[in-house]
């Protein structure tokens, strides 16, 4: 029997697992897909709770690698992640996105010469300040199959000799969003738990470096405590990084910022169909946004997703509070907008995670 590895270890990649999962279900053949998990993610909240809701099988291998600084973890998860290759010996590994789970899963089957596959390829923020960056060019240039989820990831590769290795075959995440949202409808009450059932909001996440430093974050949180204040309620689900620098300093008095812990995948999807929009510095929800058709705005001056910007469903503030405001003064002042016809055009069809699991199995065929 053969076996394909999948390699995951944050929520984004748990989502984007998912419809990689029912792809390898649906196959009539003698193929084992074998999840590892790393532990990058690991509480019940950043974790577990997405297996359960997203109806992923449980990881058959969870290496319990936890958190720690970025070359500290990279090295633990690459130390494991080959002892772990050279138990199992998958005849391919398939890596997702960007994570250090991503970079060590692609140097470890690259030095033992396993056949590496690359989901979510492409993609460049030209930010090499971002750790992100590093992890997205170091596992396109190691992997042997290259999946780029639109043509402008497709150029990067190309830009930089790889062409030839890829197959444009869709969004996986276009997958995911819409046969998750219909999920969220059915099972999340998460406006009636926090008193937003019928009201405009905004929602809020935060968790990169560049926004969370000691010195930053306060400054960003009294610009967010503002606006809730002055224009709509703000539904926070903080992140543990996020919590950790603020600690002793979130305010006690009622306020129209709303913390909350964070929120499992279909409660954010659900919450994210009904806000007006979303300002976060996450990468996934730039796109989650525009295929429901919410404006998102960015706390960042690059972006992985331009595609997004191109289309108007998404703004770049960077650090500036007036662009902020403004921003979200612009989205409470425009109706809901349909994107659809540039999500078609740039991510695919919403079948992206059959056609690259049939790729993968015809190509690795093809190596023997």
């Amino acid at each position: 029997m053969r076996t394909v590895a999948s390699v995951v270890g944050a929520r984004p990649q748990f989502v984007k697992l998912a419809p990689v999962c029912r792809a390898y279900e649906s196959l009539a053949g003698d193929v084992r897909h074998h999840i590892i998990h790393t532990g990058q993610h690991y509480d019940h909240e950043m974790s577990g709770l997405f297996f359960e809701e997203l109806e992923i099988p449980r990881p058959d291998v969870d290496l319990g690698i936890g958190s720690g600084p970025h070359g500290r973890q990279t090295a633990s998860m690459l130390a494991a992640l080959e002892a772990e290759f050279e138990r199992s010996t998958p005849d391919v590994v398939i890596v997702y996105g960007d994570t250090n789970s991503t970079l060590a899963a692609a140097l470890a089957a690259a030095k033992l010469h396993l056949p590496l596959c690359h989901v979510e390829a492409g993609l460049r923020s030209f930010d090499r300040t971002m750790p992100e960056e590093i992890n997205r060019v170091v596992a396109d240039h190691c992997a042997d199959r290259l999946y780029p989820p639109t043509p402008t990831a497709m150029a990067n590769l190309a830009a930089e000799g790889l062409q030839e290795r890829g197959v444009l075959a869709g969004d996986v995440m276009l997958d995911a969003v819409r046969f998750n949202a219909k999920l969220a409808l059915q099972r999340s009450d998460v406006l009636k738990r926090h008193g937003l059932e019928g009201l405009e909001f905004g929602i809020v996440t935060v968790h990169r470096a560049s926004n969370t430093s000691p010195e930053y974050l306060p400054f960003l949180y009294a610009a967010l405590e503002r606006l809730a204040d002055r224009h709509v309620p703000l539904l926070f689900p903080m992140h543990p990084r996020t919590r950790a620098v603020l600690d002793g300093h979130l305010p006690t008095s009622a306020s129209g910022l709303l913390v909350i812990e964070p929120l499992g995948h279909l409660d954010m999807l659900r919450a994210l169909t009904e806000a007006r929009f979303v300002v976060t510095d996450s990468g996934g929800l730039q796109k989650e946004a525009a295929i429901l058709g919410t404006p998102c705005i960015t706390l960042r001056d690059t972006t992985e997703w331009t595609e997004t910007v191109e289309m108007g469903a998404n703004v770049l503030v960077g650090r500036s509070p007036s662009k902020l405001e403004d921003a979200v003064r612009s989205a409470l002042d425009t109706t809901k907008l349909d994107w659809q016809p540039s999500i078609r055009s740039n991510y695919g069809d919403g079948q992206a995670a059959l056609s690259i699991v049939g790729d993968i199995e015809n190509w690795s065929v093809e190596l023997g």
